[in-house]
Formats: structure tokens, C-alpha cells, sequence
């Protein structure tokens, strides 16, 4: 029996075997991805980079950054605006590349039902889900 067909040379035997082996190598690229993308970092910016946003492959918030000098501190709210831009700017990267990570690992769930089809995404998540 083929090692990489869980249903045997000729499809009419099931080989469990093979299957968790399928299993086990895809847990094993979905843990190396999510790390990749916890070690990732990507930059979101607004207003020719007077605001700066760091976040992580996965979304969490690293680092902000503010030129100096680039607004006035009695006025708050638009810095505030700024940030708030440059985060949704940086998370949406984050979710790119998220989709590109994850793409070739979840396309293959379709055929056993956990994945939608291609060229949809689900309930909108990054991963297709």
C-alpha cells in the first residue's frame, strides 16, 4: 500500500496508518507556521510614516512608533486616529500573511470536510475557516 493514499494502491482498502501518518505531518507544519508567525513582524503606517505600528504574524501589538515633533500634544485625537489606522494597517498584513502560512495547509482540509472550498473564506477568518 502507498504510504501517501490512506485508501491503499487501488482505493478499495482504508489504511489507518497512512491516514494518522497524514495527520501527524500536518500538525506538525500547522505548529511550525503558527511559530513562524509569532516570530514575524510586520509594519503598518499611516500619513507617510508619522505613525508606525508593529504587530506579530498573529496580531499581537509590538511596537509604536511616533515621529517626533509631528503633532501637537493639545490635540490628541488625531494621533489617537493615527494609531488606531496604523494598527488596521499592520493587522491586516498580519492576516495576509497569516492566509499565505496557512493556504497550503488548509486547502487540503476539504476534501474531509474542514475547510470550505476554494476561493471562499468562511466566516472571514485569515485561515479560510
Amino acid at each position: 500500500m502507498s504510504e501517501n493514499n490512506p485508501f491503499g494502491e487501488g482505493g478499495g482498502g482504508f489504511d489507518m496508518n497512512a491516514l494518522l501518518q497524514q495527520a501527524q505531518a500536518m500538525q506538525e507544519q500547522m505548529v511550525a507556521a503558527q511559530q513562524q508567525l509569532a516570530d514575524a513582524e510586520v509594519d503598518g503606517t499611516v500619513a507617510d510614516g508619522l505613525v508606525t505600528v508593529t504587530v506579530n504574524g498573529t496580531g499581537e501589538l509590538v511596537r509604536v512608533k511616533i515621529r517626533a515633533d509631528s503633532f501637537d500634544p493639545a490635540d490628541t485625537e488625531d494621533l489617537e486616529d493615527l494609531i488606531v489606522a496604523a494598527y488596521r494597517d499592520a493587522r491586516q498584513r498580519s492576516d495576509a500573511m497569516a492566509a499565505e502560512a496557512f493556504g497550503p495547509l488548509t486547502g487540503g482540509l476539504g476534501a474531509l470536510g474542514g475547510a470550505p472550498d476554494e476561493g471562499t473564506t468562511g466566516g472571514g477568518s485569515p485561515l479560510g475557516f
